[in-house]
């Protein structure tokens, strides 16, 4: 059409963010994650050092295919324990999901603590949340030079630390420091402690909600695990609106306003920037922030506390108390999550309190045919792998039975040292007039000696030619 022009719409497929500053707040539930914080980075930095049985506590030894939680020693063959150790954390979160909604990602998630790490060393560079959006406008200088650079350096500090503590957890963290000081760790471990000292500098420094909006799976489901008695962050709208600032002691009938004063404290100190007073959002992760902050406005203006707090929807809505929310919460999807969790993890540590630390193989030598040897007995060659998972050395008998007149002819005892596997021939022999021809079935058994409860016995075939 002529003389018209068309105008082109451009819409973009990636929502654009603004950075986020979150403002620092005190309460009880600031004291909460700030525990949190020193509790699990204790466990993380500190569990690696610790000695058990001349070795390190806990070590996923990939080389020697070997997985060391304290007492215990699992091998490839034990991946089953190691699948249900999972299985019962991913279950727990659920559970713990159910009840308190996303306490977790709040108080205990890796990318909330370091991200709330990062911030306190941001803090101690850069100021409060005012200092640090006006460094931020204003062009570099000096003083914002020093700022920048000494945030950074510690950041990359306390990366490379986790970094160097998480690969310490597949090496032992005494040769990898070792390597680390003599600058000669092998190429694996190089990548391995950089690549997860640029994640954790990356997500806890630059990417922070982003990684819980946009790339974490667990915030995507969460609703699935929620109801009306979930315990959840909630305002309380019918309390608080209307909603607008007045002064201390104003009448609030006489104003017809409700008891938030519209201070936006509470999106202030959200680290990731929503407002908790348009309800239930995925983006939040329970910090309870906003409980600490509003608590505080609360206090100043001689209202009572709560207008933002724990509570489940059908407690806001049926203004129950805590009573009559904690009778609400052992409800029977909680009952039944309770007791499915409980029987997990009692098969769990029942499984692993009945593990027999030894573990044997028996396979028959196909290179070596059935023989007749020394004219009288037929004699049947045997490979027994002995997996002696306890971490003593120890000495196995091995006997044979199921045919007639079988003996072991060589290969009758075992020494294992502790945490090892030792590859044994032995050769089993029969009478050559005790049994016609054919595939007979034999039973291996391998017993510790002076622990008459450890032991174990294996089926195999005994061939006898025509």
């Amino acid at each position: 059409m002529s003389g018209t022009t068309a105008e082109t719409k451009v819409v973009s497929l990636y929502q654009s963010s603004k950075k986020i500053y979150p403002k620092a707040v005190s309460g009880r539930f600031a004291t909460l994650r700030v525990a949190m914080v020193l509790i699990t980075q204790a466990v993380f930095y500190g569990l690696a050092w610790i000695p058990w049985n001349d070795r390190q506590a806990v070590l996923f030894d990939l080389v020697n295919r070997k997985f060391y939680i304290f007492g215990w020693v699992f091998w490839p063959q034990d991946i089953l324990y190691l699948t249900f150790i999972l299985i019962v954390s991913a279950y727990s979160l659920f559970f713990v999901t159910a009840i308190a909604g996303r306490v977790f990602c709040g108080y205990a998630c890796p990318q909330t603590v370091y991200t709330e790490v990062f911030i306190w060393v941001e803090q101690w560079f850069e100021g409060d949340r005012a200092s640090r959006m006006k460094l931020d406008a204003a062009a570099m200088t000096i003083n914002k030079l020093w700022r920048k650079s000494g945030k950074h350096f510690v950041w990359i500090l306390i990366a490379l630390w986790t970094g160097f503590t998480f690969v310490g957890y597949f090496t032992p963290i005494h040769t990898l420091s070792d390597s680390v000081l003599s600058l000669s760790t092998g190429p694996w471990e190089t990548f391995w402690i950089l690549f997860y000292a640029f994640a954790t500098w990356g997500n806890a420094g630059f990417m922070r909600e982003q990684v819980c909006k946009y790339m974490c799976p667990y915030a995507r489901f969460q609703s699935v695990m929620f109801d009306r008695d979930t315990l959840i962050v909630s305002y309380d709208i019918e309390r608080g609106e209307p909603r607008g600032g007045r002064k201390k002691g104003a009448d609030l009938k006489a104003a017809n306003l409700g008891a938030c004063v519209d201070c936006s404290l509470c999106v202030q100190v959200c680290p990731t920037g929503i407002d908790i007073r348009k309800g239930l959002q995925y983006e939040c992760i329970g910090c309870s922030a906003c409980i600490d902050v509003c608590d505080t406005v609360m206090d100043k203006m001689n209202y009572s506390r709560g207008l933002i707090r724990y509570s489940t929807e059908n407690a806001l809505a049926s203004h129950w108390g805590w009573r009559e929310i904690r009778g609400h919460l052992l409800r029977p999807r909680i009952v039944i999550y309770s007791a499915v969790l409980v029987a997990l993890i009692a098969g769990l540590l029942t499984a692993l309190a009945l593990r027999n630390p030894l573990k044997v193989d028996v396979i028959r030598d196909r290179r070596v045919l059935a023989r007749e040897v020394d004219g009288r007995y037929i004699e049947n060659i045997y490979k027994l792998n002995v997996m002696n998972t306890a971490e003593r050395a120890q000495r196995f008998s091995v006997s044979v039975d199921g045919l007639p007149g079988t003996k072991i002819d060589r290969g009758a005892t075992i020494d294992a040292e502790g945490a090892t596997t030792v590859a044994q021939v032995v050769a089993v022999r029969i009478p050559i007039e005790s049994t016609k021809s054919g595939s007979h079935t034999i039973y291996f058994t391998v017993a510790a000696e002076g622990e008459s409860d450890l032991h174990v016995r294996e089926k195999a075939a005994f061939l006898v030619p025509k």
